[in-house]
């Protein structure tokens, strides 16, 4: 349709994981709270004209790693050692191995830290998908704590991804590569490269597919491409800028149509080459496309450096991925930072067609609409300022957990080990309730038939008092679950929607930013009332509230990450979510999985 927009790269589940940047672990949900959205072509709400720069105060929004092992949400391994400072990690490959039939590889890229101790490699992050390249540029970054004085191992694993499964045994496994983080920083220019190799494979526990084998062997002569890794130590500037852009007349690409154009924002670097930054969406079948608005950090822009050069290229997408180079033109921060203004329209040139034709001008402008600049808060701004965390926790008592009297139910309490609900309760709990002043948690149950009159009911208190349904800490909860599972009847469906109305009515009731309310669900199964739950979403979005669910149990929880909006935004009856709440994870993963060997 002409006029749409569309991503020309998927997010890491198709792609998913993280921020504009993959954070470092701690970017707690609280920050989300007051977030507000800039909408494209909307006045300001202080009045200024489209177009004018302004500075608004911005809390930043938590976001979340999708469903990555439940481990992402533990403490890290660390000796307490303060990080001489944090640094970003770009990720790009050349001549990768070509897994699909009738078009190129979907590259992603995941990222494995090894802890100290344990030597046990945990997965930190995963960059975008991008469609249809066997050489791709991933925009989104890995920022770590640096620490000068030990062996930071790294492990980068590439993929084709062939479904919307973040399961990675489901995709194909392109290669690997094992560096520490001091040999990226000491390398010429910050920057290494270093062969993919393809280790010896085996089963997954699921075994639908083979997966690598975790070591540093490669099958003799077989070529997986090359991995390229650019260091480059973050200021710590917080700021993150809005913008907007149009083009006018641009060079026509496709034979049958006009172009489908979309931008690609670099930073230079002192060596004279340019990292890649930012994507806008692509706009089809127009040479007079206006984007929609984008919020990126000021630090990936110019990492602080307001003269720094910004080289910006456009390109005609094309669904094989050879997009077809328009032309490009150089900015800066301090430039754009004047708004919209003559300062800021740019003559998209092509070298190429400039050296051929002596009365060649250009293949298009582009204008900057708006800009804004906002300061972006983190959640330790808003616990020190007094913002309050409540904690509440939502438990699945249908009947797919299996009888809680028999060793292969979900909920069944051995004497000798943890069950699957009590280790996730324990694992985000007590990591949370360090935030919560008083301790007192609400702890719900749903999908159980219920005394005295054995109705199904989808928000019942653990502790038996519906007026108040507040445990005393984490082994309060604990207790109040193990009397619930001795009273009710697990039974069924699964429906979330009753429990997340039932904390959006306590963080209405709290406008004022003062408490931000995070619910747990912790569910064995497929969701029952996904299109109840979306409105319910949709609704809380605008609240002081987070939602991380957790997944336990062998089930496919795939259609969960549909909750999680980190690419596409979750949205019921026409109207989109302001902000993205939710965060899925999944437990089984970090239990099932055996531990990755050393390189």
């Amino acid at each position: 349709m002409p006029g749409a927009a569309r991503g020309p790269y998927r997010g890491p589940y198709r792609g998913r994981t993280g921020a504009v940047s993959q954070e470092a672990p701690g970017a707690a949900p609280g920050a989300a709270a007051l977030r507000q959205r800039a909408v494209p072509g909307a006045p300001s709400r202080t009045g200024a004209a489209p177009g004018a720069a302004r500075r608004r105060r911005r809390p930043r929004a938590g976001r979340s790693r999708g469903m990555a092992g439940l481990g992402a949400l533990e403490p890290g391994t660390g000796t307490g050692t303060v990080p001489a400072t944090k640094v970003e990690l770009t990720v790009s490959c050349r001549q990768l191995l070509d897994k699909d039939t009738f078009s190129k590889s979907d590259p992603l890229c995941v990222l494995y830290t090894q802890g100290l101790d344990t030597k046990q490699w945990r997965e930190f992050g995963r960059t975008e998908v991008i469609d249809n390249s066997l050489n791709p540029d991933f925009v989104r970054k890995f920022v770590l704590d640096y620490f000068f004085e030990e062996k930071q191992n790294l492990r980068f694993d590439l993929y084709d991804v062939d479904s919307k499964s973040p399961d990675l045994s489901k995709h194909d496994f392109l290669g690997q590569a094992f560096c520490t983080l001091g040999e990226i920083v000491g390398s010429a220019g910050s920057r290494l490269e270093k062969p993919l190799t393809m280790g010896t494979v085996t089963a997954q526990s699921r075994g639908k597919k083979p997966a690598p084998a975790l070591s540093n062997g490669g099958i003799p002569g077989k070529k997986c491409g090359t991995i390229i890794l650019l260091a480059e130590e973050l200021g710590n500037c917080r700021d993150v800028a809005t913008l907007q852009f149009c083009a006018n007349k641009l060079d026509k690409k496709d034979f049958f149509g006009k172009s489908d154009p979309f931008m690609v924002f670099y930073r230079s670097n002192e060596d004279g080459t340019f990292t890649i930054c930012h994507k806008t969406e692509v706009v089809r079948n127009t040479l007079n496309p206006v984007w929609p608005a984008f919020a990126i950090p000021v630090r990936a822009l110019c990492n602080g450096d307001y003269d720094r050069a910004i080289k910006v290229e456009v390109y005609d997408w094309d669904r094989d991925g050879s997009h077809d180079f328009i032309g490009e033109f150089t900015t800066s921060y301090r430039e754009l930072a004047r708004g919209q203004s003559q300062f800021n329209v740019y003559e998209v040139v092509n070298p190429r067609k400039k050296m051929k034709k002596k009365k060649y001008l250009n293949s298009g402008t582009v204008t900057l609409l708006s800009f804004a600049v906002e300061s972006d808060h983190t959640f330790l701004d808003y616990i020190r300022g007094g913002t309050q965390i409540n904690f509440t926790v939502a438990i699945d008592f249908t009947a797919s957990n299996g009888n809680p009297s028999q060793s292969t139910s979900l909920h069944y309490l051995s004497p000798y080990q943890l069950n699957a609900y009590t280790m996730a309760l324990k694992a985000v709990g007590e990591i949370i309730q360090d935030y919560d002043s008083d301790k007192m948690f609400p702890a719900l149950g749903f999908g159980a038939k219920i005394p005295p009159d054995g109705r199904v009911s989808h928000e019942f208190p653990l502790n038996g008092d519906a007026a108040n349904p507040s445990c005393s800490g984490i082994e309060g909860i604990l207790e109040a679950y193990h009397r619930s599972l001795r009273s009710v009847q697990l039974y069924g469906p699964t429906n979330f929607a009753p429990v997340v109305n039932h904390v959006a009515r306590s963080a209405a009731a709290v406008p004022d930013g003062s408490q931000y309310f995070v619910l747990l669900i912790i569910t064995d199964g497929v969701i029952s009332d996904m299109a109840q739950t979306k409105e319910a979403i949709v609704n809380a979005a605008k609240l002081p509230m987070s939602i991380i669910i957790v997944g336990v149990g062998q089930a496919e929880f795939d259609a969960m990450v549909e909750l999680d909006g980190d690419d596409i935004r979750i949205s019921s009856r026409g109207k989109v979510a302001e902000r993205d709440i939710v965060q899925v994870a999944q437990h089984s993963t970090a239990q099932r999985d055996p531990p990755p060997a050393s390189p």
